[in-house]
């Protein structure tokens, strides 16, 4: 069939196949038009085809994506970053691509931390930086002072007994977050602010519902960890952010809703640089938050006799709060900053660190995760030395009853027909001709299967969503084709589910 390549005011006509991919088709554009390849430190070059509002894939075919014969693509240049940095997180335990152009490296190590914080979202002051030998990196140092090249794989750690705790945030699991807090009194509250955070970035209702139940407020900072308070020279300067702050960066709409009914004090609370949730949602292109939080600030709070602009209003309450705290004594007591009497204080570079992302079992240790009485040991046999009664002492077994000659005689040509005892033969596991995931359900994943079928469907759906100018059965189509698509080429290779992304790649 024949299609159109439009590209920089030119117009040209391409006879392709209906089962040609975009990157065959990317290769003739190249070889018709010319176009060297290049590519430098701050990045790299490719081409770009668009098609009714969607950008296409390297490994789509053009009849998966509904293209007919004589049809019009957009073709454009783009640049790609680079991978800088790989980031392994050991709570949700997966790798990061950190992208961007190489002046990265030469950068601090709290610009980093910023950049890593916003794709996981987790607050900077529950994890920390180490490089692949296990050295920590310190906000205040650069990159390169580390001796780190592109490419390099670092980890993330979390606090020793976080790692379960956070886990159960990210994934909304409001009883998991419950059962791994601490007693401790100022860890407790700091973690009712990370899960707050955590829970509204990700957007999970019910644990951000139950965070405010227990006296989080949104417009709160979550701070510092209690043991590293004492030191707010050297903290990230993320520390000021908020969960408001948080869901207005990830484009959170419901839970922006919640806040602002729970308190309009979250309209106006500014972080270290001086942005409200309004300007963040503005700078990470989230239009319907902007305008909510727009249209709330421009609306009036009416009361009996008066009405009040928001602005004001939240003036008005900003003054009544710090009034009430003030005749309860509770601004003197919030001014006093700094390590107690037989506080824990953690000092970098020279305290033990408190950040390895050990279990909680391992870090509470074993008389705290299984509480409880003791079982005996078992290496004796329990009719060996007789049964013991709480009251009487020790009582013997009675001894037993003396057998006739003809039992006697029974019981000796049982032992002689009896084979011995002895261990079993082990079963080598080669004989076993089922698969280990032939147990599965159909919806479970497995070792062969990183994608479920249902996750695979969701996301042949979002793609074909992105094909705005054509019809809603169209895109329906083209989803249903997809799904097949990676279905039977899984099935082929004998692996997940998951897009292989063509390896080959058009460059300029």
């Amino acid at each position: 069939m024949k299609i159109y390549i439009a590209f920089e005011g030119a117009f040209e006509a391409f006879d392709v196949s209906t089962d040609e991919t975009v990157a065959a088709v990317k290769l003739m554009i190249k070889d018709r038009f010319h176009f060297p390849l290049s590519e430098d430190k701050r990045g790299r070059q490719c081409l770009e085809l668009t098609h009714a509002g969607a950008t296409l894939q390297d490994s789509w075919s053009l009849a998966d994506v509904g293209i007919s014969p004589c049809s019009t693509l957009k073709c454009s240049t783009k640049e790609e970053d680079q991978l800088v940095f790989s980031v392994y997180n050991t709570v949700t335990r997966e790798r990061m691509a950190i992208v961007g152009t190489a002046a990265l490296v030469d950068d601090k190590v709290a610009h980093l931390r910023t950049l890593v914080a916003l794709r996981c979202g987790l607050p900077v002051g529950v994890f920390c930086l180490r490089t692949p030998a296990g050295l920590e990196l310190y906000d205040c140092n650069c990159l390169r002072d580390y001796g780190l090249a592109p490419g390099t794989t670092l980890r993330l750690d979390v606090w020793d007994g976080w790692k379960e705790f956070l886990r159960g945030c990210v994934l909304g699991q409001t009883l998991k977050a419950q059962r791994y807090l601490f007693t401790e009194g100022p860890v407790l509250r700091y973690q009712k602010r990370v899960a707050l955070y955590v829970a509204a970035f990700h957007g999970h209702v019910e644990l951000t519902e139950w965070c405010l139940a227990q006296g989080a407020r949104p417009h709160e900072a979550v701070g510092a960890h209690p043991y590293r308070e004492w030191c707010q020279d050297a903290l990230h300067a993320d520390v000021s952010k908020c969960p408001v702050h948080a869901a207005a960066e990830a484009g959170q709409l419901l839970i922006l809703r919640a806040f602002v009914r729970c308190s309009p004090l979250a309209l106006q609370c500014r972080t270290a640089a001086g942005r409200t949730p309004l300007a963040l949602a503005c700078a990470h292109g989230h239009l319907r938050c902007a305008r909510f939080l727009l249209r709330t600030l421009a609306s009036t709070v009416s009361f009996p006799r008066v009405a009040l602009p928001m602005r004001l209003y939240i003036q008005v309450k900003r003054w009544l709060c710090r009034a009430q705290s003030r005749s309860r004594g509770q601004l003197r007591r919030a001014r006093l900053r700094g390590a107690r009497v037989g506080a824990t204080v953690l000092v970098d570079g020279f305290a033990a660190c408190a950040m390895t992302s050990r279990s909680w079992r391992a870090a509470a240790g074993e008389a705290r995760a299984t509480p409880g009485v003791r079982l005996p040991p078992l290496g004796a046999h329990p009719g060996a030395g007789g049964q013991r009664h709480p009251r009487a002492g020790l009582l013997p077994l009675p001894a037993p009853a003396a057998a006739s000659p003809d039992a006697r005689g029974k019981q000796t040509r049982l032992a002689h027909a009896a084979p011995q005892s002895g261990p079993l033969p082990a079963v080598p596991a080669a004989r076993c001709p089922h698969p280990s995931c032939s147990s599965a359900a159909p919806d479970g994943p497995c070792a062969h299967r990183r994608r479920t079928p249902r996750d695979n469907a969701r996301r042949c759906l979002e793609l074909a969503s992105s094909f705005k100018e054509k019809s809603w059965f169209q895109q329906l189509e083209i989803a249903r084709v997809l799904a097949k698509r990676s279905i039977s080429n899984s099935t082929a290779r004998g692996e997940g589910l998951t897009t292989r992304k063509n390896p080959l790649e058009i460059m300029l």
